[in-house]
């Protein structure tokens, strides 16, 4: 039996990671690199789309990006200079081959492949229309009621075909596509999900995040901005704004969690944003303590910088094994139990006899903070104050990050003073959306209008629920809940 690790299970996931590059002989090579560097926004399937000039080829598979584009002979088959790469982790339900993007289809005037980070909150609605018109579809995924608006537009070129088809749809996105000599890139024009453009020499690349251009040795061009559809033709680039400008609200959890540490986001570092948002916290919820541990990995960079403006000693206390993957066997509960240290161990050494401020990003069912704690008590640590760089998360996201209901989520559930006794600690403390602002150095927080989407912590969503508020699809929204 295979099962996500309760690690893993007790954290929010992004769905995906894009890459896309134009003018490079090895173009499918370095998209597989790119998905290398990306593999933490999606390990459930990994796909590149690529084009010589004349026709497509296509290679797709499930899990990690080595399994299926591990060998030379892989990448081979991917001939051509333009290239586009998704990796994929869907949102509910067991990942199949039919929804493994990107998604290529042929029309009369050529082929296009497409792959998109985000969550369509229309996409069921426009869904049910299309197919009562007679369209057929493949897959489940939202990305495919792009793929059929394109092919129903009347309009030439596909750059207006594109623009018509998105201008149907309400969500989160950040979309790459190839024709079979242009390179598009789009984000919508609240900007939640992130995209970057780059530059190796005369190439040009599209991508979720900054590492994918650091393993290249491509260089950071600037952000794709909000509402902006970049088109990359014969190694020239083009800029349009089709869409209405829109306050942007990028996603607050990309700073927090969910990029890589060594990327840029929105035009910031995250390292630096983590280490900020660390030092508030110490300066909002100081803890009596000897030591400041972090919780691996992502709890490192907040951890550091709430020991650094603490003046505590920050130690490693908790030590993750990076040869563990995302499934396991567990054919007994006992097992289960113990399955959890497959991945992180108690060092005894730094926690016995110890009061310890435990360091993570965010608390979602609560699972994971109560096993990490049991494992600290039991190394013999005297205290244990937890402390979390998120404020708590109280909501659901419906615009690309896999989150549990909102019924399971333990902020929305409890009070402060029951979640502390629930996770088992001295104390436990968030730090307050004020606070979070404050450490990013943008507006946000009480009676203020905010800078990023917060939904998480607010249920403030900025772009309207279509599906769910017509009554379309229930709870998550997802189009897998309902056709999976």
């Amino acid at each position: 039996m295979r099962a996500v690790h309760p690690f893993d299970d007790d954290k929010l996931h992004e769905e995906c990671g894009v890459f896309g590059i134009a003018g490079h002989a090895d173009a499918a090579a370095h998209t597989a690199l790119g998905l290398h560097a990306l593999q933490h926004r999606g390990q459930q399937s990994a796909g590149i789309v690529s084009s010589d000039g004349e026709q497509f080829y296509s290679l797709r598979g499930p899990g990690q990006v080595s399994e299926t584009f591990g060998n030379e002979e892989a990448i081979d088959r991917l001939q051509g200079a333009i290239a586009i790469g998704h990796n994929r982790y869907s949102t509910t339900g067991a990942p199949v081959a039919r929804n493994i993007q990107p998604l290529f289809a042929d029309f009369a005037f050529g082929g296009v492949a497409v792959a998109h980070n985000g969550n369509l909150t229309n996409a069921l609605s426009i869904r049910r229309r299309l197919a009562g018109m007679g369209a057929l579809f493949q897959s489940t995924t939202d990305t495919e009621v792009i793929i059929h608006l394109i092919a129903r537009s009347r309009k030439g070129k596909l750059a207006d075909r594109l623009v018509e088809a998105l201008g149907e749809i309400e969500g989160a996105y950040s979309l790459v596509a190839i024709s079979r000599s242009k390179l598009f890139g789009v984000r919508d024009p609240h900007g939640v999900r992130p995209l970057v453009l780059g530059q190796l020499g005369k190439s040009w690349i599209l991508t979720s995040e900054t590492c994918a251009l650091d393993i290249i040795g491509a260089g950071y061009v600037r952000d794709v901005e909000p509402g902006e559809m970049v088109v990359v033709d014969g190694g020239r680039i083009e800029s349009h704004f089709p869409f209405d400008p829109i306050r942007p609200r990028p996603c607050i959890f990309e700073l927090i969690y969910f990029a890589r540490p060594d990327s840029a986001v929105f035009c910031r570092s995250v390292y630096e944003a983590r280490m900020e948002i660390g030092r508030e916290l110490a300066r909002e919820a100081p803890a009596p303590a000897d030591v400041v541990v972090p919780v691996p990995d992502s709890g490192v960079p907040a951890g550091l910088g709430y020991a650094q403006q603490a003046d505590l000693p920050f130690s490693l206390g908790i030590i993750r094994n990076h040869y563990v993957g995302r499934t396991f066997i567990e054919p007994t509960q006992q097992i289960r139990h113990l399955g959890v240290r497959l991945k992180h161990n108690a060092n005894t050494a730094v926690l016995a006899g110890k009061r310890v401020v435990l360091v993570d990003d965010s608390i979602v069912r609560g699972t994971t903070s109560t096993k990490i704690v049991e494992m600290v008590r039991n190394a013999g640590a005297a205290e244990v104050h937890m402390r979390i760089s998120s404020p708590p998360t109280t909501h659901s996201c419906f615009y690309g990050i896999d989150t549990p209901h909102r019924d399971t989520l333990l902020a929305a559930r409890f009070d402060l003073e029951r979640m502390r006794r629930e996770i088992g600690v001295d104390s436990l403390a968030f730090v307050s959306l004020d606070g979070l602002y404050r450490a990013l150095g943008e507006t946000g927080g009480r009676g203020r209008a905010p800078a990023f989407c917060d939904a998480c912590f607010t249920g403030d969503y900025p772009i309207d629920l279509l599906d769910r508020r017509d009554g379309s699809a229930a709870g998550r929204m997802s189009l897998l809940d309902e056709l999976a």
